[in-house]
């Protein structure tokens, strides 16, 4: 797909002397646009309109809110495509302990109730977000059996882990009848890939997949794949302390991941999702 001159007066964006294709993700098509005064990253979704970026947008603005993420410029719909504009960011180097900070002062924001004011149905793993009071309720309901229902249809799914998840969310309701926390803020998606620094050395987040839920999912989420050093601990630690036993809790949330990562790719995650399941069910 190219970006002509008749994308340029759509994108208002002054004077523009290069569109440069550049990676951006598997669903985006995703341009570097460098005019006189600055640099702007284009996200493009062929044959759709700006709707479909109404969760990156929201989550974007919810994170700017309490700490950094890129800066949303503008949206819109033109001929027959979807397109978003943020600021351009220019990486560099920084400190996983300000990372580390950086995550809890996003998570340090809250709400009464658990979810977000609209679901996300256009993604391959389909996100309900009605708001609830209780954790359990949400976490098993609009989280995990959401996901099982869609893997039981690519025929992923068997009597074994069936057992498994069963006995998981029974304990799962159990713990937090007698253990309730507060909703905060989550990136969704806090792997690896999905936080880096600028060239000021300030921590950055982007990709994200917001909802207010139980900040264990992130920190479960960083440990999964790795990429994340002991000082982001300290310095999420040191802004926020997590609750006590966390560490045994990791698997409970990793357990979502390789549920999602099993819709996603297939039987790859099978025994990964069983292995975190039988660990979450250790006494």
């Amino acid at each position: 797909m190219q970006i002509d001159k008749s994308w340029y007066d759509e994108l208002n964006l002054g004077d523009i002397k290069q569109v440069q294709p550049v990676s951006g993700g598997d669903i985006n098509l995703a341009f570097k646009i460098t005019t006189a005064q600055k640099n702007y990253f284009l996200k493009v979704q062929p044959k759709n309109d700006q709707s479909f970026f109404g969760h990156e947008i929201e989550g974007l603005n919810l994170i700017n809110s309490v700490a950094n993420a890129p800066q949303v410029i503008k949206s819109g719909t033109f001929k027959n495509n979807g397109y978003l504009i943020l600021n351009y960011i220019e990486f560099g180097t920084g400190s996983q302990f300000d990372l580390g900070k950086l995550v809890a002062q996003m998570h340090q924001k809250h709400a009464s109730k658990f979810g977000l004011n609209h679901d996300v149905l256009n993604a391959k793993n389909k996100k309900i977000n009605t708001w609830q009071d209780n954790w359990a309720d949400f976490y098993i309901n609009q989280r995990l059996e959401v996901l099982i229902k869609q893997v039981k249809q690519k025929n992923n799914w068997n009597g074994f882990r069936d057992k498994l998840m069963k006995q998981f969310e029974e304990m799962i309701r159990e713990y937090y009848s007698k253990n309730p926390i507060t909703p905060s803020l989550l990136h969704g998606d806090l792997w690896n890939g999905n936080a880096s620094f600028q060239d000021d050395h300030q921590p950055i987040l982007y990709d994200p997949d917001v909802f207010f839920g139980n900040r264990e999912m992130d920190i479960a989420m960083t440990l999964l794949f790795g990429g994340f050093s002991e000082e982001f601990y300290r310095g999420y630690n040191d802004t926020y302390p997590m609750a006590d036993n966390w560490q045994k809790r990791v698997p409970w949330y990793q357990t979502y991941y390789l549920l999602a990562h099993l819709n996603l790719f297939g039987e790859t995650y099978g025994p990964s999702l069983e292995n975190a399941l039988m660990k979450s069910l250790e006494k």
